[in-house]
């Protein structure tokens, strides 16, 4: 018998799909993407592609269980039922976003293309759908815990991260802040801080670490330092969070010396911003979904209560 009363699917627009709502019909698109020297057929393939995995899923949709399938776009004013099932069909970036309008609801992720999408967090090919389908609805695959980040404001507001928070400016001056962690506090003028969690320490953590290694292993003329680019990686389910200041710059009135450190349930990251305006905080790269972080805001960046309950085939 199902364990669940819905399948709810969420999909997204591919990029082809994308260039025909800029351009009006796909010709257009084709026309401007030659036109800049880029091969429109690759468009068409990814395209193609996805459409087909979508199509694939649909016919292995189990019988006698209601489904709703639901674009990206739709999910900040979709209501999901405490005993949904939700699916994903897309790259890594739809599993970041749909985590964030859950709560407490498992969710399934299917890789529509394993030739193009990595799949960091994806542990399941379209291919194999019917079946998984068939053991998910019964509840019968284990679910591993994402840690999720979480930015709080002292007005009430807040917002969650699977992967990471950035907090700064949203043009490309310098943010200013007092940072407080662990005892210590610190004027800061930088390009801004990112909040990683585990899930996230492979995308935007890894290339943080990559660019500090390469400009000292050129700078002290110590290639060895290069192997701190491997430091990178922790597990999706450790209770912490780390913290990168970006480019610090110091000055008589900003310093240099606090600019990486983790986040654990009893060291939280309290910001308190010193910008007129411009000042944000967003998360997981959807720069469009953001929270004020001008004088006045103080944010508090903790460890989410809320988790992501990622299903998985019981082996990583």
């Amino acid at each position: 018998m199902p364990v669940y009363d819905k399948i709810v699917v969420v999909t997204k627009k591919t990029f082809l799909e994308e260039l025909v709502e800029r351009f009006n019909t796909r010709d257009q698109a084709r026309f401007y993407i030659e036109h800049m020297g880029g091969d429109f057929s690759e468009y068409e393939a990814a395209h193609e592609a996805y459409q087909a995995a979508v199509a694939l899923l649909k016919k292995a949709m189990p019988r006698g269980v209601r489904t709703h399938w639901i674009d990206r776009g739709f999910l900040p004013t979709f209501l999901f039922g405490s005993n949904d099932l939700v699916v994903t069909v897309g790259p890594d970036g739809l599993v970041v976003n749909t985590a964030k309008y859950l709560d407490g609801q498992p969710l399934l992720a299917f890789n529509p293309d394993p030739s193009r999408i990595d799949g960091v967090l994806i542990p399941f090919p379209v291919s194999s759908a019917s079946p998984v389908l068939a053991s998910a609805i019964e509840d019968a695959y284990p679910k591993r815990t994402i840690t999720m980040a979480k930015a709080t404001l002292n007005d009430g507001r807040s917002i969650l991260a699977v992967n990471d928070l950035f907090i700064g400016q949203k043009t490309h001056v310098s943010a200013r802040y007092l940072l407080k962690h662990d005892g210590r506090e610190e004027a800061q003028s930088s390009s801004g801080i990112i909040v990683s969690t585990g899930a996230g320490s492979t995308g935007w953590y890894r290339s943080i670490l990559s660019g500090a290694a390469g400009v000292l292993s050129v700078v002290t003329d110590r290639p060895h330092i290069l192997e701190l680019r491997e430091h990178y990686q922790f597990d999706a389910e450790d209770e912490c969070l780390v913290f990168s200041v970006r480019e610090p710059f110091a000055s008589r009135t900003s310093g240099d010396s606090l600019v990486h450190g983790e986040i654990t349930s009893t060291t939280p990251l309290v910001l308190v911003s010193r910008m007129p305006q411009n000042g944000v905080i967003f998360s997981d790269g959807v720069e469009e979904d953001f929270l004020e972080f001008n004088s006045g805001s103080i944010a508090t960046v903790t460890i989410a209560n809320r988790k992501l309950l990622l299903m998985h085939a019981g082996h990583d």
